[in-house]
């Protein structure tokens, strides 16, 4: 959950965070229409309260493989192959937050002439937070599907090396009101950033996340100074608990971005580098959108007005959280930590860039 109630943090309105991270990406080499969907893509995560894929965890990281040469900042993308609904490419290195917004736009179109659009790509790097392709699909009268293959962090039921990234699956699904429904997670127990959140606020990780070096997994909460990156479990955690449904899920992600594109599983890689899906399915092809959102609506409605467990509030649907965190944010403005605002200042006056703007 966002943690907005933290009283030392900095507040920045959305705006000047678009665009002093779009300065960043252009300093480092990206041309000026990928630096600007990264932008959005990077400070959309922010709004939404997914704040492990916005610019805290992920710009620097972004920084760091462009210096090294992992990460190509002017990609060419390469047509492998294609047909009326389909397309595969090679991502040339390039990063998966500047090309999956276009990939989903082709897709689109193609769902357009079709009905339905899918593209796969292999040799990409990281993309972000998935539901913000996903979620292009919406204006469209279309459910939007995107998935992505990681490096290998998570360990298969029963095992104790790591073979599947944490290979998050997004869905997007247009409804006659908002908010949406929008599905996005991991398809392991976390997101590889919450941990690496966890270690930069001191926080621990939390049982069921991660196991022992020798694949038992960990059920009560450990410092997060301990190296359990790559030691990540499948959804489920254990398989008394169904984690052989969340490893099987991974698997499905990893053959529809990797094997499907083309290009080979991501455990042959390494960890850094990503494949990727996107489809787009156009309502109109199967029954009436306008019948179909109504539907939706009722349908999520009906979800809401579930009594309540003992305990709890409220009966929420995807998405309900992140919208809400989203009205309240541009509202207000995205909270930062103050070592993200710390390294934002260094960052800015590294390249000669104007400093963040604070709210």
């Amino acid at each position: 959950m966002p943690s907005d109630t933290v009283t030392d943090r900095t507040l920045v309105h959305a705006d000047p965070l678009r665009a002093t991270t779009r300065a960043i990406f252009e300093a480092i080499g990206f041309s000026a229409g990928h630096a600007e969907l990264s932008a959005h893509v990077l400070v959309a995560a922010d709004l939404r309260g997914v704040d492990t894929h916005g610019v805290s965890n992920m710009l620097r990281r972004y920084l760091d493989w462009a210096g090294s040469g992992h990460l190509n900042p002017k990609p060419r993308p390469r047509l492998l192959r294609e047909g009326p609904s389909t397309a595969a490419f090679d991502s040339d290195a390039g990063l998966g937050i500047a090309l999956l917004p276009t990939m989903m736009q082709t897709a689109i179109e193609k769902a357009g002439q079709t009905g339905v659009g899918m593209i796969a790509l292999h040799n990409g790097r990281h993309s972000g937070m998935l539901a913000y392709h996903a979620m292009l699909a919406l204006p469209h009268d279309m459910l939007g599907v995107c998935a992505t293959a990681g490096g290998p962090r998570v360990l298969p039921t029963f095992g104790r090396e790591p073979r599947l990234g944490t290979n998050p699956l997004a869905v997007a699904i247009p409804t006659a009101q908002d908010p949406p429904f929008v599905f996005d997670a991991s398809t392991a127990t976390v997101a590889h950033n919450k941990i690496s959140t966890a270690r930069r606020l001191g926080e621990p990780i939390s049982a069921g996340w991660c196991a022992e070096p020798d694949g038992t997994p960990i059920m009560e909460d450990t410092p997060s100074s301990r190296e359990l990156d790559s030691l990540i479990l499948p959804l489920g955690a254990t398989a008394e608990m169904g984690s052989h449904k969340g490893y099987a899920l991974a698997s499905i992600v990893e053959v529809l971005s990797s094997i499907l594109s083309g290009g080979v599983f991501i455990a042959k890689l390494g960890p850094g580098f990503s494949n990727h899906f996107v489809a787009a399915i156009d309502v109109s092809g199967f029954t009436d959108p306008a019948g179909f959102k109504e539907e939706m609506t009722d349908f999520m409605d009906t979800l809401r007005a579930t009594p309540p467990a003992a305990g709890r509030e409220r009966v929420l649907v995807p998405n309900d959280r992140e919208w809400e965190t989203e009205r309240q944010r541009c509202r207000d403005g995205i909270p930062l930590h103050p070592e993200v605002v710390g390294w934002f200042d260094e960052t800015c006056r590294r390249y000669g860039i104007a400093p963040l703007a604070r709210a």
